[in-house]
């Protein structure tokens, strides 16, 4: 694969993620200025439940997919019909799982009802995910970047209708469910038409045995890292209350809506890294310390810029949320460490480390545990951002520490560049403090962003070339 096809891709899923992650936050504001704390609450502890337990069923399947296919275009019918195989079993005990779970935790009838909607998705976005993988492996993001944004567009109109027409929370987990069942007939029609697969179910014991063994390490790190992700809202409704969890989860669905730039990254050079980890070892060192590089520039101003004007970005909800600015102050300071461990947890899976990648996802999981029970508690919302921060930190560490046995890191070299950015950064930090009561939210973002642009390039931190290659790749067909 050319720089450029990587570039192409890139642009295509950035381009559907800022729009995707653009709607899905002002739905969320939107959401969150008609709900009470409560409500939020429970309407995002179903959520996270049943994105906790997809996991069970793709074990890891989507990036085995993604990855041989990539690598054998010619057996990817096979692959796919397996894996489809192997799922149809393991959606059945999830969601008894699900089930289980809402009644031993002793939820309140209108939570269990919003969790059994929520399974809807939990099932449809699992099959769908399966079939975007092997289009990944085809190295195709725009099928998928093309219906992200629908499925966003599905969910905001018929979420506005049911908060218009009043219907209550299981209406606007009813317009999920329809979204996810859209995103799945559309992804299923891509994979038997266009690509020419088939969808039926073949039980190899072969070839079962052959993609479990492979997708084993990239099970159990998609649970660790499901469970880490989604755990903290669980804990939060039992240590603490709904209404906690609501406020937390202004501080969680920002970072998160944030996460489109370094995934669509990952998307892009994960098929990418898995050729040039057998064929091009030079092009591996070059495409992952640009991949870093980039992340940098791009994370370290969001996290100073939203840590200035916490108390502003808040004030778009309603008064009710005010105790959210801290623990999003907290959970910013982790956004570099979380955008810096994308390509990181991408280049070990690639490179068939994905044993270390999963050690070190149980660490960061263990870490996360033990932290959230001692300080939910006492500090709510707050004490689970701290946990974010602490095992985000620990993450990078622990993956660059494996990293650097795989590709060439230029140590000083990248030193001086995070010196550029970090300045660069500072003095953004400086302005946004001076500015942030003279002008309005939205002048501040776009006078923050040119202030930035101007001093990476007065650092050089980012080149002429650099900016013409961006510019080029979005113009390219």
């Amino acid at each position: 694969m050319k720089i450029q096809n990587i570039a192409k891709n890139t642009s295509y899923f950035t381009l559907a993620l800022i729009l995707q992650k653009v709607i899905t936050f002002a739905y969320f504001a939107i959401l969150a200025r008609n709900l009470s704390p409560d409500d939020l609450g429970k309407y995002y502890l179903a959520l996270s439940i049943t994105s906790m337990f997809i996991i069970f069923i793709d074990l890891g399947q989507a990036n085995v997919l993604t990855r041989e296919v990539a690598k054998s275009k010619e057996k990817a019918k096979n692959f796919l019909q397996t894996i489809i195989a192997i799922k149809l079993p393991l959606i059945v005990l999830s969601v008894i799982l699900v089930i289980i779970l809402s009644f031993s935790l002793g939820y309140e009838e209108l939570t269990k009802r919003l969790i059994y909607i929520a399974l809807i998705c939990m099932v449809l976005d699992s099959l769908s995910t399966t079939f975007f993988a092997v289009i990944r492996g085809f190295h195709n993001l725009k099928y998928e970047s093309v219906i992200s944004v629908i499925y966003q567009v599905i969910v905001l109109i018929f979420g506005l209708l049911s908060l218009k027409i009043g219907l209550g929370l299981e209406y606007l987990m009813l317009a999920l469910a329809l979204a996810s069942v859209l995103r799945f007939i559309f992804s299923g029609l891509l994979i038997v038409f266009k690509y020419k697969l088939s969808l039926f179910p073949i039980f190899q014991k072969t070839e079962i045995k052959f993609l479990f063994s492979l997708s084993i390490p990239f099970a159990l790190y998609g649970i660790f890292q499901k469970i880490y992700m989604y755990l903290d809202t669980i804990l939060i409704s039992v240590l603490a209350n709904d209404y906690f969890v609501g406020i937390y989860q202004i501080a969680f669905k920002i970072v998160f809506a944030l996460q489109f730039l370094p995934l669509a990254f990952v998307a892009s050079l994960y098929p990418a890294f898995a050729l040039y980890w057998t064929d091009n070892k030079r092009q591996l060192d070059i495409s992952f310390e640009r991949a870093m590089q980039y992340l940098t520039i791009i994370s370290l101003p969001i996290c100073v810029g939203i840590i200035a004007i916490a108390d502003k970005i808040v004030i778009i909800f309603k008064p009710e949320y005010i105790n959210a600015i801290i623990p999003l102050q907290i959970i910013m300071i982790s956004l570099p460490f979380i955008f810096l461990n994308f390509p990181i947890g991408s280049l070990l899976n690639a490179c068939d480390k994905q044993k270390i990648n999963t050690i070190i996802m149980g660490i960061a999981l263990v870490v996360s545990i033990i932290i959230n029970i001692i300080l939910i508690p006492k500090f709510q919302a707050i004490g689970a951002s701290i946990t974010v921060l602490i095992t985000n930190a620990l993450i990078f560490i622990l993956g660059i520490y494996q990293a650097k046995k795989i590709v060439n890191i230029r140590y000083l070299k990248n030193l001086i560049f995070f010196g550029k950015i970090l300045f660069s950064s500072v003095v953004l930090f400086l302005f946004t403090l001076f500015l942030k009561e003279k002008l309005n939210l939205f002048l501040l973002i776009f006078t923050n962003g040119l202030i930035y642009f101007i001093m990476i390039i007065l650092t050089k931190a980012i080149k002429q070339k650099d900016i013409k290659s961006i510019f080029y790749s979005f113009a390219k067909k």
